[in-house]
């Protein structure tokens, strides 16, 4: 599915940009084979390193691929909306009996075009690849005890620990999740690109994670496509208490907060559990509030039912570029960033701490170290 789409992308660019270039046919060529090249590198990837989760290519590799398939993904947005410009203006020419011109020519407009898409895509890995700010939530529980007001938490989500996003990357996170003094640390999935082998060194520096109350997971879809079983060990050996399907008791200032956690979806794709909210809840205690920590966010309103208080979940990056990211809430039941209420239950969605290598573009969707006050009170956000 994933070619297909990025077929219909490179067959659009090389239609509508190539031939108006004031080239020499070589000239023409080459470029079409650039495009062609760019929007085909998940499968270059796929027949060259047999894995389109997480290829093992140098840093600068990944970096510079990113930058063409997203300067790709860009340029055919900017035709899609020339195309519908010029259409709209042919429209509007014929009913006024005129046919307005444009100050420049076909070709110095596609240019023009490639530009700003080369240069957004540069700026957009740049986004991606920074380590990101720290996001303020304070959001409100009614079943909440007093004695658990004020309780701190730092949600992380998407890490994505590959040959993008390496051990430096990751420790950085470390330290500015460490320095919120949080009493709870809590991971919403997609945690690694790569197998455990591969991953070693880049996820070292998740053992120095502290938190007053611990450190607690679930896995997300990509979990399952670098050996899930191997993963969950390995997870718990860096002291991450992994939570499929099941709950912990935090107990603090003699007052309970039940943390839960589900699986992903994608389990199903692999024979193994997929979400069971009523698994993760059983034998729970029901007077306590419940947080819930899963992946993504699409079986909110069912969790909701369930008796949950609040929802962590991730998966949507945000929708990584603004105004495509209509496209991603539309695949997940309307969910993709920040703050949701349905019926009693709060649901927060993260843009994601890291991101996928295949894709490394973020514009106006950034990045971010969630930290999550619980209070009685109106909730309040502040990026910082």
């Amino acid at each position: 599915m994933f070619h297909t789409f990025s077929s219909i992308i490179c067959l659009y660019v090389v239609i509508r940009f190539v031939p108006a270039l004031p080239w020499s046919i070589g000239g023409k060529c080459l470029a079409a084979l650039v495009v062609v090249a760019a929007s085909q590198v998940h499968l270059i990837n796929r027949l060259s390193f047999g894995n389109l989760a997480s290829p093992e290519s140098p840093f600068a590799v990944m970096a510079v691929v990113g930058w063409l398939f997203g300067a790709v993904l860009l340029l055919a947005i900017f035709l899609l909306l020339k195309d519908l410009a010029a259409v709209l203006l042919f429209v509007l020419g014929k009913l006024a009996g005129a046919r307005p011109g444009l100050p420049v020519s076909a070709a110095q407009m596609n240019i023009g075009l490639a530009a700003a898409a080369l240069i957004l895509a540069a700026l957009g890995v740049w986004q991606a690849v920074r380590v990101p700010d720290t996001r303020a939530v304070e959001i409100a529980l009614e079943r909440l005890p007093a004695e658990l007001d004020g309780l701190r938490l730092v949600h992380l989500s998407d890490l994505h620990a590959s040959r993008l996003l390496q051990g430096p990357w990751q420790r950085a996170v470390v330290d500015k999740t460490n320095a919120q003094n949080p009493d709870l640390i809590l991971i919403t999935g997609d945690l690694v690109d790569g197998t455990p082998a591969n991953r070693a060194a880049d996820v070292a520096p998740w053992r120095d994670f502290k938190a007053r109350l611990g450190v607690l997971a679930v896995p997300g879809n990509h979990e399952y496509y670098s050996n899930y079983q191997a993963w969950m060990t390995e997870l718990g050996k860096l002291g991450l208490r992994m939570l499929s399907n099941r709950h912990a008791v935090i107990t603090d200032k003699g007052r309970a907060l039940v943390v839960a956690g589900t699986t992903d979806r994608n389990a199903a794709r692999f024979g193994l559990p997929t979400p069971d909210i009523a698994a993760a809840l059983a034998g729970a205690p029901g007077n306590a509030p419940v947080l819930l920590m899963a992946h993504q966010p699409r079986e909110a309103r069912k969790n909701a039912g369930a008796g949950v208080d609040l929802q962590l979940s991730g998966h949507t990056h945000g929708g990584q570029i603004a105004g495509l990211h209509f496209i991603v809430q539309a695949v997940n039941e309307g969910f993709v960033s920040g703050l949701y209420r349905i019926g009693a239950m709060q649901l927060y969605v993260s843009n994601g701490t890291g991101l996928w290598n295949g894709f490394p573009i973020r514009l106006g969707r950034p990045s971010e170290i969630t930290v999550i006050t619980l209070r009685s009170g109106v909730q309040r956000t502040e990026d910082g």
